[in-house]
């Protein structure tokens, strides 16, 4: 591979890199606590804002921006070094967290989660690529454990903080704990990170994103309102349509004569980059729809607390670090290909014990869904990683490590939307059905998710609101165990002979 850009001697290396360690976890921590503490407040945030039929927007909008500019940081970060471009990736995101506490509607919500999304973009991406740039490839699989972790850590706390600001403070403070970590982040970046890296006169692919904004815009627009505020087979939906397909062609042969595209596809002809880039498009389908509606099933039809929902989810982000532990050091033994399809066997089972949920079911059983899918995840998730940055060399290992985290942006983007299109069009087939559809709508099912509010109901109401969002879940239950049996088959065409 020849010798890193990134050059720490000895004493740097032995002195310095367990708090650079220490500064990668506590920005990725930053990040992980959003998905978390977000998720646990969306119930809590829409009875107070209204319009339950943004709610898969508030997702969306975040994850739009974070899939569109992770590519880009990727490659400005090998342009230019991690420090600076990480750096300005928190400064966009802490903006974007104070802009979300201030939120006075669902509409300006939206817009401060694309804020938000736009600097989360360099965060996961950056902070793994310095982890592949100070540390050797057998230390790798150590480290990815490590950097795992921090998904329990936050998983813990993230569910649990938030519903205790939902209950006694307010939902606002779930976005302004973002503040003091992430100051910490770049007081620790610029305090123990050195780099070493020539600068390149900068070829910044706008064009390419600009092509690729467009056609995920436009087809995650035809998910969410598809079926909802325009039949599928209107002329707005098909108009649509036609513009995110031209725009991903005209991005796929932009890409091919730009000097330095956002997304190399000479990467792709890799199998094993090609395999787990594909997989990780359809695990960020599995693990966006658990993290937004798991919590919506528990308040709404088990009528349970915010933080009993919180519950459930953290034990998704339990079993994510203990697996990658394990696989960091499974993969030095059994093989990359074993260690995911342990992985792939173990979100089948996790996505079918929610097909099999029901409102008198205690949520400890959801929360074992949880973490067998958690477990899927750290298994495959920290392969992966490990084998990309193992297989190409510094100036291509941002990018490369961008693209697969882009991939599994673009699922839970693609997967945001589209679940939310189906509980949205199923809710309004089930009031239609019941001859109840003038009476309730959408924003009606906000109602059942607030305690004070549900009591307000008649009983007929809420039987009604409850069985409709109970049959919504279970389908969008249903498309996530589809996502992960096609992820196990995607699994079994990974090489079956490769070493670090």
């Amino acid at each position: 591979m020849g010798q890193e850009q990134f050059v720490l001697n000895e004493k740097e290396r032995k002195t310095k890199r367990p708090y650079v360690l220490a500064t990668v976890m506590l920005a990725m921590f930053m990040a992980a606590i959003e998905a978390t503490i977000v998720a646990t407040a969306m119930p809590a945030i829409v009875a107070e804002l209204a319009d339950f039929s943004l709610y898969s927007w508030v997702f969306s909008s975040y994850l739009l921006m974070n899939a569109v500019t992770v590519l880009i940081y990727g490659k400005l970060s090998d342009l230019f070094g991690r420090k600076p471009v990480l750096t300005i990736g928190i400064v966009i995101f802490l903006i974007g967290s104070i802009l979300c506490g201030m939120a006075s509607s669902m509409e300006m919500l939206i817009f401060a989660r694309f804020v938000q999304g736009f600097g989360a973009g360099a965060v996961m991406p950056i902070a793994t690529t310095i982890v592949g740039d100070i540390y050797s490839k057998e230390e790798r699989a150590k480290i990815q454990g490590y950097l795992s972790s921090v998904w329990g850590i936050s998983a813990i706390m993230g569910p649990a903080i938030g519903g205790l600001l939902v209950e006694f403070v307010s939902w606002r403070f779930v976005f302004w704990i973002n503040i003091p970590l992430g100051i910490l982040a770049i007081i620790g970046l610029y305090l123990f990170l050195q780099e070493n890296i020539e600068k390149r006169k900068p070829q910044v692919d706008y064009g390419g994103a600009i092509f690729l904004t467009i056609a995920v815009t436009s087809f995650m627009f035809i998910l969410v309102e598809g079926g909802v505020r325009f039949d599928w087979l209107s002329l707005p939906v098909l108009l649509l349509c036609l513009l995110s397909i031209f725009s991903f062609i005209a991005f796929v042969f932009y890409e091919r004569k730009v000097d330095e595209p956002m997304m190399p596809f000479e990467l792709w002809k890799e199998r094993s980059i090609l395999v787990a880039n594909l997989t990780s498009l359809t695990t960020g389908v599995i693990v966006i729809g658990l993290s937004t509606f798991l919590p919506t099933f528990v308040q709404g039809v088990m009528e349970e607390k915010p933080i009993v929902a919180g519950f459930t989810l953290t034990t998704m982000s339990i079993g994510w670090p203990i697996a990658a532990m394990i696989s960091g050091r499974a993969i030095l033994k059994i093989g990359f290909r074993t260690t995911s399809i342990f992985g792939g066997i173990s979100l089948i089972l996790g996505s079918v014990v929610f097909i099999f949920l029901s409102s008198g079911d205690s949520p400890v059983f959801a929360a074992f869904g949880s973490f067998l899918i958690g477990t899927g995840m750290g298994l495959t998730t920290t392969a992966f990683i490990v084998s990309i940055q193992s297989t190409v060399e510094w100036n291509k290992r941002g990018v490369a490590t961008a693209t697969n985290m882009f991939m599994r942006n673009v699922g839970s983007t693609i997967g945001a939307a589209l679940l939310g299109g189906i509980i949205n069009s199923q809710l309004i087939s089930f009031f239609k059905s019941e001859g109840v559809d003038n009476e309730l709508n959408l924003d009606s099912t906000t109602l059942i998710l607030d305690h004070q509010q549900r009591t307000s109901l008649t009983s007929q109401a809420q039987m009604i609101l409850q069985e409709g969002l109970e049959m919504a879940l279970h389908n969008v239950f249903l498309v996530i165990l589809a996502f992960a049996v096609l992820s196990f088959i995607l699994i079994t065409f990974l090489p079956k002979k490769e070493k670090i």
